[in-house]
């Protein structure tokens, strides 16, 4: 909501800092314990319960509810963006001497003659965001004024409009996470887009505002993307030509993914080539942009922003490996994090190598060709015993490009070997078509991978399941894991 992006230019201005965090309960009180904060400000559905949980860290004195009409008119919203409102309040809505309402929030600001301003230092911390927890354990990263303009700097002529003010829509999208704050919202309004904040538009409902708006731009999400390509509501004569720059992020994409959304596009008169790039909340979001002769796919995640220089070497320590060697992608530039909250897990990520620089470990798995090309492949080494790594974009690759009869869908997920300690094995989820069993493409699974990657199940889904807009991957390997245990005992 556009409350947010006022808070946070308030809170820079008066030297303050805003916590973002939109999870479980229990992890949101811990994180607003943990900060000190003085007041925490939320939706106007936020439960009596929940916020008895907040009031009961002795720090908190306030708690501003803003509601979620406060910029937007209900009569105005389309039945589904209404249906999802609604269902957010509940019959114990927080209310109590320690709450207010925006406007009153306001007019005690204005009333104050007091000074507000603390002396200018982009430096100091501004942001604290989360990752998103769909590889390991969520964490908070600190960011300044400083890193998200670098960011927004590197990135204000993405999507340029060519004479007329292009529209950029960001939906669902929380500002928990620094990619959203930086690359979605402030790197559009300063780059004098037309921003739409569609927050409360249903996870399941982004084929039908994508129509509303007809947005020339549109943050694509994996998730997004997998809405608009299963869509039985996109007429097949709809006009995507509106959308100007069509790209997925937040987590590796296979070519058969990048096929089937390509196809949907220019199925639709969408002239836009389907990009990659790459990031993550450490540095701020992109550090990548997808402006390569390169074809797309196969970990292509384009060249480094301007001011940002990425490079690769051995895993964890400052030997760099020269061009087509794998390696850990490693990131240097101005918008990397100030450091997560936790100084031993700052010291593990952020090192100052012998070249004097300070360079981002990202624990990613990639090379980098002789043209500056990033390729990222996967996170971290998943060993086989035996002998191999099993690497899953490269491995979902192998199957997408065979094109196998039956396969709608595919991806690998890993999970530990109970049996050999460091060691991963690979199993293979799939969406068939009708009429095809796992035993009807096993074959041709395993005819067009090497030995060490052949998985040790295939799986049939519905539907790819999603998590924070990407692949659960995590959430399947628990799965699994639980699976193991229960079978070797």
């Amino acid at each position: 909501m556009p409350q947010y992006i006022y808070l946070l230019l308030a809170a820079e201005k008066i030297g303050a800092s805003l916590l973002c965090r939109d999870n479980t309960l229990q992890e949101n009180v811990e994180a607003v314990s943990q900060s000190g904060a003085k007041a925490i400000f939320a939706h106007d559905y936020l439960k009596q319960h929940e916020l008895d949980a907040y009031l009961s860290d002795s720090h908190t004195e306030r708690a501003v509810l803003v509601s979620p009409l406060i910029s937007g008119s209900y009569d105005a919203m389309p039945d589904y963006i209404q249906a999802v409102i609604d269902g957010l309040y509940s019959h114990t809505p927080a209310n109590g001497s320690r709450t207010m309402n925006w406007n009153d929030f306001l007019v005690l600001g204005e009333s104050y003659d007091g000074v507000v301003e603390a002396p200018a230092d982009f430096n100091r911390p501004l942001l604290r965001a989360y990752t998103s927890g769909s590889t390991g354990p969520s964490k908070q990263v600190i960011h300044s004024a400083h890193t998200m303009i670098g960011v927004i700097h590197q990135m204000n002529f993405y999507g340029s409009q060519g004479g007329f003010r292009a529209s950029w829509m960001v939906t669902c999208l929380p500002p928990c996470l620094v990619a959203v704050v930086a690359a979605m919202d402030l790197m559009p309004l300063a780059s004098d887009k037309y921003l739409i904040l569609n927050p409360f538009c249903g996870l399941d409902d982004v084929d039908l505002e994508m129509m509303r708006y007809r947005p020339n731009c549109w943050p694509l999400l994996p998730l997004f993307a997998d809405v608009l390509v299963n869509s039985e509501r996109i007429p097949d004569d709809y006009d995507m030509s509106h959308l100007f720059a069509a790209g997925v992020g937040c987590e590796s994409y296979n070519n058969g993914q990048l096929a089937r959304m390509q196809k949907f596009m220019n199925d639709h008169k969408c002239q836009a080539r389907l990009t990659v790039g790459y990031g993550c909340s450490e540095s701020g979001s992109n550090v990548s942009l997808p402006m390569t002769p390169h074809p797309i796919g196969n970990g292509n995640s384009g060249i480094p922003l301007p001011l940002t220089t990425i490079s690769v070497f051995k895993a964890g320590t400052d030997e760099e490996l020269t061009y087509n060697q794998f390696g850990e992608i490693c990131i240097s530039g101005p918008g990397l994090m100030l450091g997560y909250d936790n100084p031993e897990a700052t010291a593990d990520t952020l090192k100052v190598h012998k070249d004097g620089m300070t360079w981002l470990h990202t624990k990613d798995i990639g090379y980098m060709n002789e043209d500056g090309v990033v390729y990222v492949l996967t996170r971290g080494h998943a060993p086989r015993f035996g002998g191999g790594d099993t690497a899953t974009l490269p491995m979902e690759n192998r199957l997408a490009d065979a094109k196998i009869e039956g396969i709608k869908d595919e991806f690998f997920v890993l999970a530990p070997d109970e049996e050999h300690s460091g060691c991963f094995l690979p199993y293979l989820f799939v969406v068939l078509e009708d009429g095809y069993t796992t035993e009807s493409i096993e074959d041709s699974v395993r005819a067009c991978l090497d030995p060490y990657m052949y998985p040790v199940s295939i799986f049939t889904l519905q539907q790819r399941p999603f998590y924070h807009y990407k692949t659960n991957r995590l959430g399947m390997s628990r799965e699994l894991h639980s699976f193991q245990q229960a079978a070797c005992a």
